[in-house]
């Protein structure tokens, strides 16, 4: 008689600190000396180790399936039914089902299961009845624990969002990644001149800035999922989920997803109500007021010419009468300059039905109209007065010197753990080999420490220093020009316009602007 051993051993396991050892080599020797007490010659010893009993894609439990259904070998021995499978419908499936087809004897040590013994099934089906609750507690415990932490603002995920790094003296709060951090920075600003995400990505690529996922590679961080062959480039998806993400205000956002159920892998969409948000868990990158104002250019549905640029007044527009959103269109007759004009989209979708009228108007004489109010607003009711000119932040030396501080402070930490370590060693709490390892991972984490601390050191030190009051002042007067209007000044100021229909007897037309002010 041939039969085929099989032993599992998942990290739950090891953590219940039986009595009985669960280690894949006791289960091993166990399963070898019963078989050999029984006269059975053993066909091969199929091992799964760090997978749970309710994975089905083990490999080494599914090329022993195989093997099973080609009948290599008649028996398969367990140590418990357990190590086999948690999962009742794999019970039944193969135990009850498939392995009396394939004539498959089915042998569990400590459980007494053996599909040989008339009267042994129900046995076997509580058996899988009680392994799969255990299951399902204990996947209700571990979502209770994580859904705990969500709450109280822990970061309970692989790896960070990009622009963040787990900090080295607590998993589960994040720091910031001084170099991607000032990335985002960038992509958020471009956002806010009025960039498209496509355009974006295009300006990222052609400054040779590698893509998250390549970032993460250079860096030698693995992840769970294999890197897709997309050459480093950055695309407007990736723009789109950066300059939608809460998390780089310093809000620490969680359970967006979840598992259907502790049996499957798929992953469906929590509403957002529903979301784990706690305030203030970790440093920004982006403050709320810039967050905010790209989420309200966002919302206004811009769309691009095809250049990835979107106009001054894109989203804004409005038709006076049926309230559609104005949109573009380029004059593009030979011989005639390029003239771009507005036009209510309603009046253009409905064909021959005509539902509106034109409402035509030239775009660069409509943002030259917003520009003029805009300047008259800001020159009539501000006043530049010199304490009001203060240095640009320097958000990439604030991000360093943040991480500075908090190295130095992890430093000091160590330094102090090594005292401790050494007195321990004295009082004869470790043991010499004890406080020589510990010693060792010490010293590597205080080498690691230092040496980023050199290289912050170094970049301060080549950063120019800050600009003087002269030069801020003639700064904010050029400002003041507004010779060109950025958009999200625009955006900050502007509701919506509305543009009414032209008089066909006088050529007037009505523009109604309606401000946030």
């Amino acid at each position: 008689m041939l039969c085929a051993i099989y032993v599992r051993l998942s990290k739950e396991d090891e953590d219940k600190h039986q009595i009985e050892s669960e280690s894949i080599q006791n289960q091993k020797s166990l399963l070898t000396n019963y078989a050999v007490d029984h006269g059975w010659d053993i066909y091969a010893i199929y091992c799964d180790e760090d997978y749970s009993g309710a994975d089905s894609l083990r490999p080494d439990f599914n090329r022993m399936l195989a093997a099973a259904k080609a009948k290599k070998f008649q028996i398969i021995l367990c140590k418990s039914q357990s190590r086999f499978t948690r999962d009742m419908e794999l019970v039944e499936k193969y135990i009850h089902g498939l392995f009396p087809i394939w004539g498959i004897r089915f042998i569990a040590v400590a459980d007494n299961a053996d599909t040989e013994v008339k009267g042994n099934k129900k046995a076997r089906q509580i058996n899988g009845l009680v392994n799969e609750w255990y299951l399902e507690d204990l996947s209700e415990n571990v979502r209770m624990v994580f859904d705990l932490k969500r709450r109280e603002g822990q970061y309970i995920g692989g790896f960070p969002i990009y622009g963040y790094q787990k900090d080295p003296a607590n998993k589960n709060h994040i720091i910031i990644d001084p170099e991607a951090a000032e990335v985002v920075r960038q992509i958020f600003q471009w956002s806010l001149e009025g960039h498209g995400k496509q355009n974006i990505a295009h300006m990222l690529n052609g400054q040779g800035v590698p893509s998250p996922s390549k970032y993460k590679a250079e860096r030698g961080w693995t992840c769970n999922h294999p890197t897709k062959n997309d050459y480093g480039l950055w695309n407007k998806t990736t723009i789109w989920r950066i300059l939608h993400n809460e998390m780089y205000t310093g809000t620490m956002v969680q359970g967006r997803r979840k598992k259907v159920s502790y049996k499957s892998k798929v992953l469906i969409d929590v509403p957002e109500d529903q979301w784990y948000r706690v305030e203030g868990t970790h440093e920004p990158i982006i403050d709320r007021e810039t967050f905010d104002a790209v989420q309200r250019n966002l919302a206004l549905h811009t769309k691009t010419d095809g250049s990835g640029e979107v106009h001054l007044l894109s989203g804004m527009v409005k038709c006076m009468d049926c309230g559609s959103t104005m949109s573009k269109v380029t004059n593009c007759k030979q011989g005639r300059p390029r003239v771009s004009y507005l036009r209510c989209k309603l009046y253009a979708d409905s064909g021959k039905a005509k539902l509106c009228s034109r409402h035509s108007i030239r775009l660069d004489k409509l943002e030259e109209l917003v520009s003029d109010r805009i300047r008259y607003y800001v020159q009539t009711y501000y006043k530049l007065e010199p304490l009001d000119i203060q240095p640009k932040r320097d958000a990439r030396r604030e991000a360093l010197e943040q991480e500075r501080k908090s190295l130095t402070a992890q430093m000091e930490k160590r330094s102090q753990a090594l005292k401790t370590l050494y007195l321990d060693k004295v009082s004869g709490i470790l043991t010499d080999g004890q406080f020589t390892e510990l010693n060792q991972s010490f010293l590597e984490e205080k080498s690691h420490l230092e040496q980023r601390l050199a290289k912050i050191d170094s970049e301060l030190a080549d950063q120019e220093k800050p600009q003087q009051q002269d030069d801020l002042m003639e700064r904010a007067k050029e400002l003041l020009k507004l010779e060109t209007v950025p958009r999200e000044l625009v955006v900050a100021l502007v509701d919506q316009i509305e543009i009414g229909e032209r008089n066909p007897d006088t050529g007037e037309q009505q523009v109604r602007i309606t401000w946030k002010f």
